[in-house]
C-alpha cells in the first residue's frame, strides 16, 4: 500500500476515534455582559454535549423586573417579554394553544433536537467512519498476509455462463446505486467536519445540495434493483446443512480446500441476506425521512416493541422526532451496509482471481467455477447433457 495513503487512512481514523468534544466537563460562564442570559458560549457547550446549568433560564420566567423595556428591541406585553414566554414553553411551565392548524404547529419548541444533533455529529460519525476505516485496513492486512485467492492449477480457457443479462442487470443497478447513496450520504454526514476545513464553504454548498438532490432521486432505484435481486435469488439463497459445511472449512480462505457450493455459497448467502434485511430497513427509513407526515414508523414500532418486551419507549412523537429517530436509524443502517459491501467488493474484485467476470459479463472459468462452486456446474452440465440428448 502506498505510504502516504497507509498515513492518510491512520491519521484519519486517529481523528475519528480521539474527538475531543466527548469531554464531560462543566463550563464556567461568565453572563454578566448579557445581564444574566445565555451567551455564545452557553450554545456551543449544548451543541458540544458539555454540562451546562440551565437554571439561569428556566427559573427566569415573566417577573416583570426582568422584562425589556416597552420600546426595547423585544418589546414587552404587560410586563413579560416574548423571550420568557418560550422559555416558559421550553421548561413547559404553561400549556399554550394556537390557532394554526397543520400537522406539526403544536410543537413550538423541541428540545430533542439537540440530542440528535450530537448524536448524529458524535457517536454515529465517529463509529460508522471508524468502522468504514476499520474494514479497509483488515481487508489490506488480511490480502497482505493471505494474497488473492488464485484458480488451482490455472484457468481451463473454458468458460461456463454464471448470470444471465438480467441478472447482471439487477445487481449492477443496485450496486450502482448503492455507492452513489454512499457517497452522497458520506458528503452529507460528514461533509462539514471534513470537507469544509479543505474546500472551503463556497464550494461545499453546491457539492452538497448536489448530492442531497442525487441521494433523495436514486434511492428510487436503490428499491427497484432490491426488489428484482430479491425476485431472482431468493430461492438460491435458502440456507441449508451444506452451509455449515463451507463454513467449518473456512469458505476456502482459510487453507487451500474449497468446499462444496451450489449458486451460491455460504458467504454469498450471509451478504444477500444482509443486503435484503439492511436494504428493505434503509429503504423504510428513507420513505419516512422523505414523506415524514405520510410515513411515519417509529411511532408504532416503539409501541410494538413496548407490547413485546414490556419497554417504555416513547410512542407519541411529533413529526420532528419521527424525522430524527428515521435519520439517526438511517445512518447506523447504512454505515452496517457498507461495511458489509466493501468487505464484498473485496472478494469480487482484488481478492479472488476471476471472480469479477462473473458480474462483468456473465462468462466465468470452467476450473474456478469447480472449484467454488462445483455442486452448480454439476447441476448446469446436467441440464445441458438432458437439452442435448432429447
Amino acid at each position: 500500500m502506498n505510504l502516504k495513503i497507509f498515513s492518510a487512512v491512520v491519521f484519519a481514523l486517529t481523528t475519528l476515534l480521539f474527538n475531543p468534544g466527548w469531554a464531560q466537563e462543566t463550563p464556567s460562564v461568565d453572563r454578566t455582559s448579557t445581564g444574566g442570559a445565555q451567551t455564545l458560549e452557553d450554545i456551543m457547550a449544548r451543541q458540544k454535549q458539555l454540562e451546562v446549568d440551565e437554571s439561569f433560564r428556566s427559573e427566569n420566567l415573566g417577573d416583570p423586573a426582568n422584562a425589556a423595556p416597552i420600546t426595547g428591541p423585544l418589546g414587552t406585553q404587560g410586563g413579560t417579554s416574548v423571550a420568557d414566554d418560550y422559555r416558559a414553553i421550553r421548561y413547559n411551565k404553561i400549556d399554550p394553544s394556537t390557532q394554526v392548524r397543520g400537522p406539526a404547529v403544536d410543537v413550538l419548541i423541541q428540545d430533542e433536537g439537540m440530542d440528535w444533533l450530537q448524536l448524529r455529529e458524535g457517536p454515529v460519525l465517529t463509529y460508522g467512519g471508524s468502522a468504514i476505516l476499520g474494514i479497509i485496513l483488515l481487508l489490506a492486512l488480511f490480502y497482505f498476509i493471505r494474497g488473492k485467492i488464485r484458480i488451482a492449477g490455472g484457468p481451463s480457457g473454458t468458460k461456463i455462463e454464471r448470470f444471465k443479462a438480467i441478472e447482471r442487470f439487477g445487481h449492477w443497478l443496485l450496486a450502482g446505486s448503492f455507492i452513489a447513496l454512499a457517497l452522497t450520504g458520506l458528503i452529507t454526514l460528514m461533509g462539514r467536519s471534513f470537507l469544509i476545513p479543505v474546500i472551503g464553504h463556497e464550494a461545499f454548498s453546491p457539492l452538497a445540495i448536489g448530492s442531497k438532490w442525487v441521494h433523495n432521486n436514486i434511492a428510487w432505484a436503490f428499491m427497484l434493483g432490491l426488489v428484482l435481486t430479491f425476485v431472482m435469488w431468493v430461492a438460491h439463497n435458502i440456507p441449508s446443512k451444506l452451509d455449515w459445511q463451507w463454513i467449518r472449512q473456512g469458505g476456502g480462505f482459510i487453507g487451500k480446500g474449497h468446499p462444496s457450493a451450489k449458486k451460491f455459497n455460504a458467504g454469498q448467502k450471509i451478504v444477500f441476506w444482509t443486503v435484503m434485511v439492511l436494504g428493505f430497513s434503509v429503504s423504510l427509513s428513507g420513505l419516512s425521512l422523505l414523506f415524514p407526515f405520510e410515513m411515519p414508523m417509529f411511532a408504532s414500532t416503539f409501541e410494538l416493541v413496548n407490547s413485546i418486551l414490556g419497554t417504555d419507549f416513547p410512542t407519541a412523537l411529533a413529526p420532528h422526532e419521527e424525522m430524527q429517530y428515521a435519520n439517526i436509524w438511517h445512518s447506523i443502517v447504512a454505515f452496517l451496509m457498507m461495511v458489509a459491501i466493501i468487505a464484498h467488493i473485496y472478494i469480487g474484485t482484488v481478492g479472488m482471481e476471476g471472480a469479477y467476470e462473473a458480474m462483468g459479463n456473465g462468462q466465468v472459468d470452467l476450473e474456478w467455477a469447480r472449484q467454488h462452486h462445483d455442486l452448480w456446474v454439476e447441476e448446469v452440465q446436467a441440464k445441458q447433457g438432458k437439452g442435448e440428448s432429447s
